[in-house]
């Protein structure tokens, strides 16, 4: 079995493009995590600061939403397998089906193994990530109409893969000794979404005992 570190390094993370002003924007975001986790204050980080464009923080911070935890299933969850997880649920009273619209192969919902499934909500969120007429990176590039419904969109899938890790993988994190990081990812990850109004309270019922002790 590869170590944590031997798994983590095939791991490539996504950086957020727009140059300077944007990649500024990363460092600050960064920066004032750092400060939040020493205060022991997340939601303070979660907030836009003053003078910043709410969409150009949104679009930095998924970035890094994203990247934490693609680099945790990545590296932490090698015994998620299509023998083990033949689904991708969240317990057995959530099923997950994967559906993309630009896609031949999923135009409608298709049930998945649960590796398949990330495999395709991650190279599916990588692409809206990539799309300059969604997340625009020249400066003065307007950000469309929609893209506050793409952000939603992403945000919701992302949790779905927090939901699985929780209920069929949390022993193999507990394993790696990483169940803190975990849990310190996943309240960013939640804080996130309630500031800015990301996530749809119906979707986090498979995970709402874990969040009410956050």
């Amino acid at each position: 079995m590869l170590s944590l570190f031997e798994r983590s390094k095939t791991f490539k993370s996504r950086k957020p493009g727009g140059g300077t002003a944007r990649y500024d924007l990363q460092r600050l975001s960064q920066e004032i995590l750092k400060q939040s986790l020493h205060a022991g204050n997340l939601r303070e980080a979660c907030k836009a600061p003053d003078g910043y464009d709410v969409n150009d923080w949104l679009s930095v911070n998924i970035v890094d939403l994203f990247n934490q935890i693609n680099l945790i299933y990545g590296s932490m969850c090698e015994e998620c397998t299509d023998k083990s997880c033949p689904v991708m649920n969240a317990g057995p009273k959530y099923e997950y089906l994967w559906q993309d619209a630009e896609s031949e192969k999923y135009k409608s919902p298709t049930r998945l193994s649960a590796p398949k499934y990330v495999d395709a909500l991650m190279d599916w969120v990588d692409r809206q990530l990539a799309d300059e007429e969604i997340f625009p990176t020249a400066p003065g590039k307007p950000f469309p109409e929609s893209f506050r419904s793409t952000v939603k969109a992403i945000m919701k899938r992302l949790f779905r893969v927090y939901a699985h890790i929780y209920h069929s993988h949390l022993d193999e994190i507990i394993a790696c000794g990483a169940e803190a990081h975990l849990s310190t990812c996943f309240k960013h990850f939640v804080y996130f979404g309630q500031e800015f109004n990301l996530l749809p309270v119906k979707e986090l019922d498979p995970l709402k005992d874990v969040i009410a002790k956050l």
